[in-house]
């Protein structure tokens, strides 16, 4: 165990789950994911169809840390000064005064961020790899903790602005709610004959705390002998023959810090396999091309990334 972790921390980690599973019924494990993002400091994307929660889920879990937290609806009309800030003239200075967007906040929920256009979306990289963002020629460190929560409808295309690779990478993990199961459904029903009070997830847990458990995640250990398993599935993914482009450095080290997360979250201080089998689909998928022409071409990218990532790790040796 770690003990810096026992039993406070741990129990606020605890906290931070039961906090969000009283908005989100009977989504645990994917409860559980958006708590690995928030402790590996990595970034969210929430992708899935409407009406299944995305954006109660970000809500939840921005309500239930006591960080200052700002929504952003992302249209085609947002401009890039939208979401960073603005100098504009003071006449009681006499000079440019500079406005700070809703970018500066710990939690930012990006809400359908490709429906946005992509001089908007580029705003946004700079300050998800940096944690800082640069306006005429000043740079501006946002608050830490800091990460982005985004959801995206993937059926909807109309009107909409895919989100290129170089921002996909910039998300530790892309993950799904799915519909819920009969009971949890009969739960949300019952919200609603008693008054639906969305967002209801209580803070508990503050920024300095936050900070505290995911400097403590960087220190769950992870033998050489994984970190060799880990490698091996990325090379894979850059030498198969049904994938353009395979996973960058930057998303080995996602899931690298992600698995240090899920580790910690789940008592131990150190890494095993089944954390990399765990996570390896959320944190590559996105990030994968899959073959488009030729005799390896793909229909479905984003179920056959899935399929090829599956046939990766089954072939892979699992280290001892």
């Amino acid at each position: 165990m770690i003990k810096a972790l026992e039993p406070t921390a741990r129990d606020k980690i605890f906290s931070l789950r039961d906090a969000i599973g009283r908005t989100i019924k009977g989504k645990q494990g994917t409860i559980e994911l958006a708590i690995v993002a928030l402790l590996a400091e990595g970034h969210l994307l929430i992708e899935d169809v409407p009406g299944v929660g995305k954006t109660t889920l970000g809500h939840a879990l921005a309500r239930s840390l006591d960080c200052a937290f700002h929504r952003i609806q992302f249209t085609s009309d947002l401009l890039p000064s939208d979401v960073l800030g603005v100098s504009v003239y003071s006449p009681k200075l006499n000079e440019f005064e500079f406005k700070p967007g809703p970018i500066f906040a710990n939690i930012i929920l990006a809400d359908e961020i490709n429906r946005t256009t992509p001089k908007t979306q580029s705003a946004l990289l700079e300050a998800m790899n940096e944690s800082q963002v640069t306006i005429e020629n000043t740079t501006y460190p946002l608050p830490r903790p800091f990460m982005v929560l985004a959801t995206q409808n993937p059926i909807e295309h109309h009107g909409t602005y895919p989100l290129p690779e170089s921002q996909l990478d910039r998300f530790l993990m892309r993950i799904e709610i799915g519909y819920p199961d009969a009971a949890a459904e009969k739960e949300i029903l019952k919200r609603y004959s008693n008054g639906h009070r969305p967002f209801s997830a209580k803070a508990v847990l503050q920024p300095a705390e936050v900070l505290f458990l995911q400097d403590e995640s960087r220190k769950v250990r992870m033998d050489e002998a994984i970190v060799d398993y880990l490698i091996h599935i990325v090379n894979r993914t850059r030498q198969h023959p049904e994938i353009d482009l395979g996973v960058s450095p930057r998303g080995t080290a996602a899931l690298f810090r992600a698995t240090q997360a899920f580790a910690m979250l789940d008592g131990r201080s150190f890494v095993i396999p089944d954390d990399i089998k765990r996570l390896v689909h959320p944190v590559f998928e996105h990030r994968l091309v899959m073959a488009r022409s030729g005799p390896h071409a793909r229909t479905n990218s984003a179920t056959d990334a899935g399929a090829v990532l599956q046939e990766i790790i089954d072939q892979t040796p699992v280290p001892a």
